[in-house]
């Protein structure tokens, strides 16, 4: 079936330059590691874009260099275009690189982009410019590196619960997979200092084959395992169906690792249970709200992760219990660089009451921190060229 139309607007856009802040790397706060080794001393950041409208709007976002050498290129030419004509005529320059690429994750940034200008122009908070009527959005809290002992893992899985969080998660595939009554003993000490009361996610990080899959879901049996995040490789579509084929009971949530909203359909049809795309990776904002109404079709679980002072935007659009995921290792170090920033209180994500995208960049505490490595300006009249580089820090 056709993909129904979320966002659609009419008013021209012609682009005239952007300036962009390349980082350094931003250290976590302690090092993190999930089943597969990801991901690591530091957060997946490169840096952040101001892009400008011919009247003096702009748009902004956390992106990737792939932003300047892609994106820029084929957008700074004067042309005139509507949103819409703007996202598909990028789409299909991104063809040959394929619909799982990182240019690809570049475009869902161009999107937000556009959609952040936009409702700028209008003199609107992001979410209520798209639909919103809710200031807040549901959420849940994960954590649990595997290099955290199991002490200080009951503690943030308690601390968490503290905070008003009903749904929690940590990671497990300790030794990278090989120590599953690593695994189920620390498993056994959360759901004895949290209760009976509060659900509990785990996340394997596609470690297993379909084999040990089993064999671990078998030994969370008394547990009760809220859902079970990526047991077999992401892109494993028969694997993650013989899952299922044996009688899985636990639901099984897949999402993050896909880009488009044509991916989670052959989920549904493998037999997910829990639909989770990633704002950071998927090439079109209005697929997050795609793929909800998919899992509200089909009577699935859905909630959507990544950089969640980006995310809050749509979880404002999507309905109660309907939840994002606030990912504490990496929003604790994200959110010391916001100057403005949505807040957390009782299981729930506050959106400030601004113009624009809910977050601002606090460039002075970049600089400051050594975390900005350099700012360049690009401009309408010859995007393959760079035209200004404001220093080096």
């Amino acid at each position: 079936m056709s993909v129904k139309i979320y966002f659609d607007f009419n008013e021209k856009i012609s682009f005239s330059k952007a300036i962009y802040y390349n980082f350094n790397p931003i250290p976590v706060k302690k090092p993190w590691r999930d089943a597969t080794g990801g991901f690591g001393n530091f957060l997946p950041l490169q840096g952040w874009i101001d892009l400008y409208d011919s009247e003096g709007y702009h748009g902004s976002t956390f992106c990737s260099r792939g932003m300047i050498d892609n994106i820029l290129p084929l957008i700074l030419t004067g042309e005139s275009k509507t949103y819409k004509e703007w996202y598909t005529y990028v789409y299909w320059k991104f063809r040959n690189f394929g619909f799982q690429s990182g240019q690809i994750s570049d475009l869902g940034q161009f999107d937000f982009i556009m959609l952040d200008l936009l409702s700028k122009r209008n003199n609107l908070p992001m979410h209520r410019f798209l639909g919103a009527d809710k200031d807040w959005a549901d959420a849940y809290k994960g954590g649990g590196s595997l290099l955290s002992s199991d002490e200080a893992l009951v503690d943030d899985m308690v601390r968490y619960v503290d905070e008003g969080y009903k749904v929690i998660k940590f990671k497990v595939g300790s030794d990278f997979g090989q120590n599953m009554n690593k695994d189920i003993a620390r498993l056994e000490k959360v759901r004895k200092a949290v209760g009976s009361d509060i659900a509990i996610a785990i996340d394997g990080n596609q470690v297993w084959n379909i084999d040990e899959a089993m064999q671990f879901a078998k030994m969370t049996t008394p547990y009760s395992i809220a859902w079970y995040e990526e047991p077999v490789h992401s892109h494993d579509m028969n694997a993650i169906k013989e899952l299922k084929n044996r009688g899985l009971k636990i639901p099984i949530g897949y999402g993050e690792s896909m880009r488009n909203y044509y991916s989670f359909e052959t989920y549904v049809e493998k037999g997910v249970d829990h639909l989770m795309p990633l704002v950071g990776r998927i090439s079109k904002m209005s697929d997050l709200l795609a793929i909800r109404d998919l899992a509200n079709r089909n009577n699935l679980m859905f909630s959507s992760g990544g950089n969640v002072y980006i995310n809050a935007v749509f979880g404002a659009l999507y309905n109660e219990n309907e939840l994002l995921e606030i990912h504490e290792p990496m929003v604790g170090p994200i959110g010391e660089y916001l100057s403005i920033k949505s807040t957390e209180k009782n299981g729930k994500i506050y959106l400030p009451d601004i113009v624009g995208a809910p977050l601002r960049i606090d460039i002075d505490k970049l600089e400051k921190d050594m975390i900005l490595e350099s700012v360049k300006y690009y401009y309408m009249s010859d995007s393959k060229k760079q035209f200004a580089v404001r220093g080096s820090y």
